[in-house]
């Protein structure tokens, strides 16, 4: 076990509501994994027997749909976890996740995972940060299909990135256009539109905010 491990469990969202003797328990069961960029970590469809917590870098998450498009379902930050789906309800992952940039994921057994839920104190930590997890998506899935693509593409980019004025981009544009939801074409049109209206300026890597965008942003929310 290491202080490194601890204090990003002790970082991330899904376990955020452990108390910290349950967050030592998983830093003792967890095993570091090395991504390089568009590796595999795991196929849809694909038996599973773990979950993931991604510690650095950028984890896309998708599903093919029966022409062969793939449908992004989510871009996972650092302190996000996920495939928590083969701990319960089934044995294989429903998604392909891919490393969008270099990453290291913290890698739980189902089999330790169950271990640990024999201790009371841990079973209802771990099963409210599910229920936390559980209303997270389903106010993403509203997000998708009721905001218009200028409002989805801000809401990514403060997710990913939190509410700066210069952003410097980790990903593809045509990664960030898959995440929500629209095709690179669109996106860069929606993108030439921005910078017409001096919204933004987009050069390359880097995304410049006018000066109060995001205190504005969010006071008309």
């Amino acid at each position: 076990m290491t202080i490194d491990r601890i204090a990003i469990l002790a970082q991330a969202t899904f376990f955020q509501g452990l108390a910290p003797q349950s967050r030592e328990a998983l830093a003792a069961v967890c095993h570091p994994r090395e991504l390089h960029k568009r590796a595999e970590l795991f196929h849809e469809g694909q038996r599973g027997s773990a979950m993931f917590l991604l510690a650095s870098g950028s984890i896309q998450l998708h599903k093919t749909a029966p022409n062969g498009e793939e449908i992004v379902i989510k871009v996972v930050k650092p302190g996000e976890s996920f495939a928590e789906v083969v701990l319960f309800e089934e044995d294989r992952y429903p998604v392909t996740a891919v490393a969008l940039a270099n990453s290291r994921v913290f890698e739980f057994l189902r089999q330790d995972i169950q271990h640990l839920l024999g201790a009371a104190d841990f079973r209802r930590d771990f099963i409210a940060s599910l229920m936390r997890k559980q209303r997270y998506l389903a106010e993403k899935i509203r997000q998708l299909t009721s905001h218009d693509v200028e409002t989805r593409l801000f809401t990514f980019l403060r997710e990913q990135y939190g509410p700066r004025d210069l952003i410097a981009v980790t990903i593809s544009k045509k990664d960030i256009a898959a995440a929500i939801g629209v095709t690179p074409e669109t996106l860069s049109r929606l993108i030439a539109r921005l910078k017409r209206q001096h919204k933004i300026i987009w050069n390359g890597r880097t995304i410049r905010f006018p000066s109060g965008y995001w205190q504005r942003h969010t006071a008309s929310r």
